[in-house]
Formats: C-alpha cells, sequence, structure tokens
C-alpha cells in the first residue's frame, strides 16, 4: 500500500502516556523520523522525501501543545517510549532518523534496543554528547533571528518578519523551548556519559552534518561520528543545523543509499 499523504495516530501507554503520530504506511523499510527543538514541521519534509518508506513522526509529549505527564521528563524516557512504539506497532528492522536533540533520542533508542528493532541510525547534526571546546549554546538566550544566524548557512533566506509571527505562534514556540529543556535539564549541554558509551552502538551509524552548523559545529560532529564503532561521517556544504530544510535533496540522496547498504547487510 502507497500513501501520498500521513494519516495522523495516537497510541496510548502507561500513566497518562500519549504519543501522537504521522505515519505514512506505504510497504518499504519502517523508518522513524525525530525532530530537534523545532518541532516535527522541521522534519516532515524528509518523510515526504521517503515516499516508498513506512514513516512514522511522531511529535514529542510537550511539543505542539501535545500533553506530557509530569513524570515525562528526559530523554531516556522518550527513547523508552519510542521503543514501546515500535514493538506496539511490531515494527522491526527500523532505521531511525534524528534531527538536532532527535539524535540525542536515537542514540539512546539504540543504546536500550534489547530487542533489537533498529537496523541502523541517521543523526542529522544530532547533539547529546559532549565535545570539550565546542560547547552547543543555550538557545533558549537567542532572539530568532540570532538563533536563525547560527542555524542556517543562508540566514537572509530564513528571516521571518517579526511583524507576522501570532502570538499563538509565539505561544506555541515558548512552550516547546520550555519542553526541550525539561527533557534535557542541562539547557543542551548533553549528557557527560553519552559519548563513551556510543562504543557500544554496533549497527550501522550515518552522521550527516551541514557544515555551517554554528549550533553544534561540524569538529563536534566528526566526534559524534568517531564515538560510534561503525559509523560513516558525512559533511553536507551550504547548509547549517538543518541541512533537510537547506540541501533536502542532498540529505535525502545520502539517506536512501544508506538505507540500501545496510538492507544489503543483512
Amino acid at each position: 500500500m502507497s500513501t501520498s499523504f500521513p494519516e495522523t495516530r495516537k497510541e496510548s501507554f502507561a500513566d497518562g502516556l500519549t504519543i501522537r503520530f504521522d505515519e505514512r504506511a506505504n510497504s518499504g523499510r519502517p523508518i522513524l523520523i525525530l525532530h530537534g527543538g523545532g518541532g516535527p514541521q522541521t522534519v516532515a519534509g524528509i518523510a515526504a522525501g521517503l515516499d516508498k518508506a513506512h514513516t512514522l513522526v511522531p511529535t514529542h509529549p510537550g511539543f505542539e501543545g501535545e500533553p506530557r505527564p509530569k513524570w515525562f521528563d528526559s530523554i531516556d524516557d522518550l527513547a523508552f517510549a519510542y521503543l514501546d512504539l515500535l514493538e506496539r506497532l511490531n515494527l522491526r528492522d527500523v532505521l531511525v532518523i534524528g534531527s538536532s536533540v532527535g539524535g540525542w533520542i536515537a542514540s539512546a533508542m539504540a543504546l536500550r534496543d534489547t530487542t533489537r528493532r533498529l537496523r541502523g541510525l541517521v543523526l542529522i547534526n544530532g547533539v547529546g554528547i559532549q565535545v570539550e571546546g565546542h560547547p552547543v549554546p543555550d538557545v533558549s538566550t537567542l532572539a530568532p533571528q540570532e538563533l536563525a544566524a547560527l542555524s542556517f548557512h543562508n540566514p537572509a533566506a530564513f528571516r521571518i518578519d517579526p511583524s507576522t509571527i501570532t502570538p499563538e505562534q509565539i505561544a506555541t514556540r515558548k512552550a516547546n523551548t520550555e519542553t526541550l529543556y525539561v527533557y534535557d535539564r542541562q539547557r543542551l549541554g548533553g549528557d557527560p556519559k553519552l559519548q563513551r558509551r556510543l562504543r557500544y552502538v554496533t549497527i550501522p551509524v550515518l552522521v550527516a552534518w551541514g557544515e555551517s552548523d554554528r549550533v553544534a559545529d561540524l569538529e563536534y560532529g566528526r566526534v559524534y561520528a568517531q564515538s560510534f564503532p561503525n559509523a560513516r561521517f558525512e559533511p553536507i556544504p551550504e547548509a547549517g543545523h538543518l541541512p533537510q530544510i537547506e540541501q533536502p535533496e542532498r540529505l535525502l540522496t545520502l539517506v536512501r543509499h544508506f538505507a540500501i547498504s545496510i538492507r544489503a547487510t543483512l
């Protein structure tokens, strides 16, 4: 079966947890796509570009107005929840793609995948590790224009007229940012133990990185890739923290080739 448009679904779990996700139930490989602090719209183009895959794009609880139980407050909680979702849906051979904080969640999932549902990871300018001399800035202190200057190769192309932003959009962005820092109490400082633990992730990993990223710079990305025993590092020119937006076809080509390569190693 092939679907042109995603279907929005919800799955409820114990203790008040509900996960909303957009699903394109195509016949290809299952792919879980995890967004960063900008919300699910920042990765929607990836799902649309992988039109033969069975894609799932969840909205992290607390983002975009989704409820978040008070106890649900860490990256590990997100990792376990998405592993539970894959089990609920009986999906295996799953490729997990994570952008920014989504990359951190993907890494945490791989470390906790005791039932071996994951076949590979794609980290797109992921955060979560700590690299000496290459700190990730606290984006909560930045105005939208300042954040854009760090995030994009060509910030002018993504400049937003403040007068066009609605009060509802401002409130949603504020709530998303607050939720992000519930999950990372270090304000994007990362997990000091994550990097050394990544050596236990034996599945193939593609680390794709916008070369112009000034949120998590290129050297940070190289170190991230080197932390896995079976990873490939692919810089993407003329892109910043969100290469799926600035260079979508370059990124999608890398993802498609990677997906083919890990299928061949089965």
